[in-house]
């Protein structure tokens, strides 16, 4: 099938693919120098999200993002990139030390979800989440987040509220994961490819809705295929948008003006959604027509 007319769920098995690239991928390819930075200064450190500090491209810039393994003894030690707590507590550490240093924050988004487990919820996994939001709402710097592959719900969002947001063309960001939704909506997680379609969840969807800012394309068989090409078109575009957000907000001094900077980001999010009230038809008036008694 042509790439162009893939369904829903083609799309999500193409991002779900063990072999596409990840982010230390393009940490390795598009930032030289770079230094990892662990921890929460609480817990530990979590290998399913990995943040750091680097140059791309004659730019310092702080980068998170999810990790996958690409096999099990990976996965398992990266948790399959579903971050818990500290992951999170880290990496609102790191988007502190972004705005603290004026420096552009990077994200790439690869995540089934947050840590569901018991043990992340007893360590205030749905705080350490909404924390990083307030935080990214007030960052004073601009972010850039991309989707490289599958984008889950609030572990996505917890490091995915940018000023743009991309999306590779084979990647989803939804709610809830299609057998999820399936399952809930049906009692039938085989109808997942059905609520992958209903979901709208594809870049192209996202985009049409004003949630995602840009599709970026991917080798016709999908970016595993040609991880070089993909990653250096993700590079080209996450460079465009970091220039777009410098002419907009950078001042002649080299600072970036700040409350233009968060007042545009919160009409951004304000902007998206929309609703319609639904009135019931009116009825038309019955008449009835006198008898001729």
């Amino acid at each position: 099938m042509s790439p162009k007319h893939r369904t829903a769920w083609e799309r999500v098995q193409i991002a779900r693919n063990p072999a596409r690239p990840k982010t230390l991928d393009y940490v390795a390819r598009l930032l030289q120098p770079w230094v990892e930075l662990h921890g929460d200064r609480a817990h530990g450190d979590d290998a399913a999200l990995v943040a750091g500090i680097g140059s791309f491209r004659g730019r310092s810039v702080v980068v998170l993002g999810h990790q996958r393994g690409g096999d099990t003894k990976e996965n398992l030690a990266r948790n399959f990139g579903m971050p818990r707590p500290e992951a999170y507590r880290k990496a609102g550490r790191i988007m502190e030390m972004a705005g603290k240093f004026a420096l552009p924050l990077v994200c790439f988004i690869d995540t089934p979800g947050a840590d569901p487990g018991i043990h992340s919820e007893e360590r205030g996994q749905a705080f350490a989440i909404a924390a990083n939001l307030c935080t990214l709402a007030n960052l004073p710097v601009p972010v850039v987040a991309t989707v490289i592959g599958e984008g889950g719900s609030g572990g996505a969002l917890a490091i995915g509220a940018g000023d743009r947001i991309l999306m590779l063309e084979n990647s989803v960001y939804s709610v809830a994961s299609p057998e999820a939704s399936a399952a809930i909506l049906w009692r039938d997680s085989a109808k997942a490819p059905e609520a992958a379609a209903a979901m709208k969840i594809t870049a192209a969807d996202l985009v049409s809705f004003g949630i995602a800012d840009g599709v970026i394309p991917e080798p016709a068989d999908g970016a595993h295929v040609e991880p070089a090409a993909a990653i250096d078109a993700v590079g080209e575009r996450i460079s465009a948008a970091l220039d777009e957000l410098d002419a907009q907000y950078r001042t002649p001094a080299g600072l970036y003006d700040v409350p233009r900077l968060l007042e545009a980001r919160v009409e951004k999010y304000r902007g998206i959604g929309a609703w319609r009230e639904e009135m019931p038809p009116v009825a038309e008036p019955v008449v009835v027509e006198a008898s001729g008694d």
